[in-house]
């Protein structure tokens, strides 16, 4: 039988849950460079962490088990991740890619990639936009690279429909599912190629590390990649693959929490003049409410709002206490991110402003607190 997605977060799908023989029920930590021989020939299947450790090899598995593909890379960040998974394309190629990414994306697009030969074209991938992809594929398109749902704006992509035109063209469909996570989208069962995680968020869920994975259906990139990730010595250490692990197998509760408060503080925000929109995939009039319906099992729990003014939003982002000003995302603690100075600081004023990323723009990372006590919160903050 398949395990269910909880269960995978602890296990994942092998029923031999450790290759540690002492019966640890907590996966140890191989905190060592390399791994002695008895002689030529006679390994254990480990020569040096940069190449394989036991540690990160269990996360790997976890991961992959829980995205349902043949193979999972642990990196050093989500950036890591995303420059190692650019090593599969050659100087002339072209890459599409989604207009709303998140800021480090498109810093590394633009200022590395493009700079290493890479075409690149953007264009909004979400709603029915999927004929303007299309429109884009040449003899040298190899892939199409989205956010769905995107980052800060929580545009939805209907990843089964593009999944059609990619598979049609012969080129792939990589999926950053950092904003869902596995527990509530999993694209490569809907066609996709590639998945990309920061596993800083909500995999790890306790802002406490840095950590990145790429995932694949294809057994012929994971070869590639795994080829990729011990030439650059990217692969994530031993200790902080242990915290990722931890953070995992409280992945479902978390989520479930987190997304509840979610769905909470939406209903306030509706109803604060201040307030002028809300994003989120919940809204019954989010326009891509209905694919993200279909495709995951959830809406998750990021939040973006506007506000009437920046003065407002700088205000808010001063004096809030419990809820914190910080960047990143999927902890549980709430964070509120001020995007236009944060994620997205080194992205084109006419890109932000065609995406819609004004300075009345804030983001919110809910976590698992008293619900209470985050609407208490925004009560203060808005109104003192």
């Amino acid at each position: 039988m398949e395990y269910g997605i909880s269960t995978k977060c602890l296990y994942g799908d092998g029923a031999e849950i450790t290759v540690d023989q002492s019966g640890a029920i907590s996966f140890p930590i191989y905190q060592t460079a390399t791994f002695a021989h008895k002689g030529v020939g006679e390994g254990t299947g480990y020569d040096y962490s940069r190449l394989q450790n036991p540690t990160r090899e269990h996360l790997e598995n976890i991961v992959a088990s829980l995205e349902g593909g043949v193979d999972a890379l642990a990196f050093s960040s989500g950036m890591a991740a995303i420059t190692a998974l650019m090593e599969l394309f050659a100087p002339g190629d072209h890459i599409i890619t989604d207009c709303d990414l998140y800021g480090g994306s498109i810093r590394l697009f633009d200022n590395i990639s493009r700079k290493n030969g890479i075409l690149i074209d953007s264009v909004d991938c979400s709603g029915s936009s999927y004929g303007k992809v299309e429109e884009l594929i040449g003899e040298n398109t190899k892939a199409v690279f989205i956010e769905t749902p995107t980052n800060p704006m929580m545009n939805v992509t209907d990843i089964e429909e593009l999944a059609k035109i990619t598979k049609e063209h012969g080129i792939l469909l990589i999926v950053d599912n950092t904003f869902m996570s596995p527990y509530f989208q999993n694209p490569l069962k809907l066609g996709a190629d590639l998945v990309v995680h920061s596993g800083t968020k909500y995999l790890g869920g306790h802002n406490d590390t840095i950590a990145g994975f790429l995932v694949t259906s294809s057994p012929e990139i994971a070869e590639r990649l795994r080829f990729i990730i011990k030439t650059v010595g990217s692969g994530l250490a031993p200790f902080d693959s242990w915290l990722i692990l931890r953070g995992i197998k409280t992945l479902a509760i978390r989520m479930n929490q987190a997304e509840k408060n979610a769905q909470n503080l939406v209903d306030w925000l509706k109803d604060e003049k201040k307030v002028k929109k809300i994003y989120y995939p919940g809204l019954t009039d989010h326009p891509g409410h209905e694919v993200c319906k279909k495709q995951a099992r959830g809406f998750g729990c990021m939040v973006t709002f506007e506000v009437e003014s920046k003065e407002l939003a700088h205000s808010i982002l001063k004096n809030v206490r419990l809820i914190r000003f910080a960047e990143s995302l999927g902890g549980v603690e709430t964070l509120i991110t001020y995007p236009i100075t944060q994620t997205h600081a080194d992205v084109p004023a006419d890109v932000l402003a065609a995406n819609g990323i004004t300075d009345r723009i804030l983001r919110l990372s809910v976590g698992i607190e008293d619900i209470q006590d985050l609407i208490y919160e925004l009560e203060r903050v808005f109104h003192e």
